[in-house]
């Protein structure tokens, strides 16, 4: 089937167009720059050049294509109220353009948990309802068009998905510990993160695109909880660093923006997800990934 892919170019959305091109498939991939767009052209994808505001680039994506991927995000921490307003409107964009037409919206979305005494499950309902709650409340917003003909689908990302090259959460946790000499955990370190090395992740994605029923929550999870104390006691391992606590009054100034993030409890199962779809993970787990080097080389 033909995909328009959204973020084609970035973590997620590069590995995905890879796995989507190696099975088959063929790929439009949404590029806002020249090196976007030369690297998707020499994958063999097709490119649509605009970004996350050209709602008419998104518009064409989508209805040119049997199913997209919405994976773009401006992912702005200085301004997460236009990184909502800009999801909210690109997947509001998206979801008009497929009304009646019976095609796949699968969107990115995130890892909230409902109850703070288990891990997240499939059956979940996102919390995040409405304009101004995280992401726009995108996960929501696109289950609302199921019942005007689209396929949508919730693609579940665990709050790292880790790899060689990642610049994501951990390497912000990788930043603090090179910039201040230790690597920390907050309070006792307790709390663990959910984690899925960026190939399963990839791979997840097209068999959800491919066998996921509409109104689908798939847990991209390879690992339901490493504890961040462990994850503080690899990085400091391979850094050479000593590992220490943060007091959590402390932690934004010690982590930067991630502090509000790296104390909590973010875990959650794909238990579902597994028996739905014959996925399982094969690659690295995050202390293996972070012992390889995958942040420091």
């Amino acid at each position: 089937m033909r995909v328009f892919v959204t973020g084609a170019s970035g973590w997620i959305g590069s590995a995905a167009v890879d796995e989507l091109l190696a099975a088959g498939h063929e790929v439009l991939g949404l590029a806002r720059s020249n090196a976007s767009a030369a690297s998707l052209e020499a994958k063999g994808a097709v490119v649509l050049r605009g970004d996350l505001d050209d709602l008419a680039s998104l518009r064409r994506g989508a209805v040119e294509s049997e199913a997209t991927l919405h994976f773009a995000n401006k992912h702005d921490w200085s301004n997460p109220a236009e990184s909502n307003r800009a999801e909210r409107t690109a997947v509001e964009t998206l979801a008009e353009a497929l009304v009646g037409s019976g095609k796949t919206l699968g969107l990115a979305s995130g890892l909230f948990r409902p109850d703070a005494d288990r891990p997240v499950l499939e059956t979940d309902p996102h919390p995040a309802v409405g304009p101004e709650s995280m992401r726009g409340g995108s996960e929501n917003l696109a289950f609302d068009y199921q019942d005007r003909g689209v396929r949508s689908i919730a693609l579940r990302f665990a709050p790292t998905v880790h790899g060689h090259h990642d610049h994501g959460f951990i390497a912000q946790i990788v930043a603090a510990a090179q910039r201040t000499g230790v690597s920390g955990y907050i309070g006792d370190g307790s709390n663990s993160w959910a984690a899925v090395h960026r190939s399963d992740a990839a791979r997840l994605v097209r068999l959800a695109l491919e066998q996921a029923p509409a109104g689908a929550r798939v847990h991209a999870v390879g690992e339901e909880g490493v504890q961040a104390r462990r994850i503080a006691e690899a990085i400091g391992e391979v850094l050479g660093l000593p590992t220490t606590s943060i007091d959590p009054d402390d932690a934004a100034g010690h982590f930067g923006f991630i502090g509000r993030f790296f104390g909590a409890e973010m875990t959650a199962s794909s238990a579902a997800t597994r028996a739905a779809y014959g996925w399982g993970p094969t690659g690295p787990t995050l202390v293996e990934d972070i012992a390889a080097g995958a942040y420091t080389a």
